[in-house]
């Protein structure tokens, strides 16, 4: 079964720092792009940083300069650094990768979501 298990979240103080981490497995042939998200309570998952799979880069205006994405193609793994971290941050940070997967001769690409790991930063 191809999943994305997300791990890192916390409780951290402002200004704090948390690495979030992601990693796909199961019967996969490619990893393309990867982002996350956050979603905080009672507002909609907003996209928070974004790599290729040639390793570009982009980010929320929210967090540039704060949270650097990078990822570890050898360990199928995207991570999220998170520095100067804010109350603003606080919310369920969720892993979203296009995989390209094998379903028993046939492969096809889809995109998979993470469970989801709650980051809260107080003040």
């Amino acid at each position: 079964q191809v999943q994305l298990v997300e791990s890192g979240g916390g409780l951290v103080q402002a200004g704090g720092s948390l690495r979030l981490s992601c990693t796909a497995s199961g019967s996969i042939f490619s990893i393309n792009d990867m982002r996350w998200y956050r979603q905080a309570p009672g507002k909609q998952r907003d996209l928070v940083a974004h790599i290729t799979s040639g390793g570009s880069t982009n980010y929320a205006d929210s967090v540039k300069g704060r949270f650097t994405i990078s990822r570890d193609n050898a360990k199928n793994t995207v991570y999220l650094q998170m520095n100067s971290l804010k109350p603003e941050d606080t919310g369920v940070y969720y892993c979203n990768a296009l995989l390209g997967v094998r379903i028993g001769d046939r492969k096809r690409f889809d995109d998979f979501w993470g469970q989801g790991t709650q980051v809260t930063v107080s003040s």
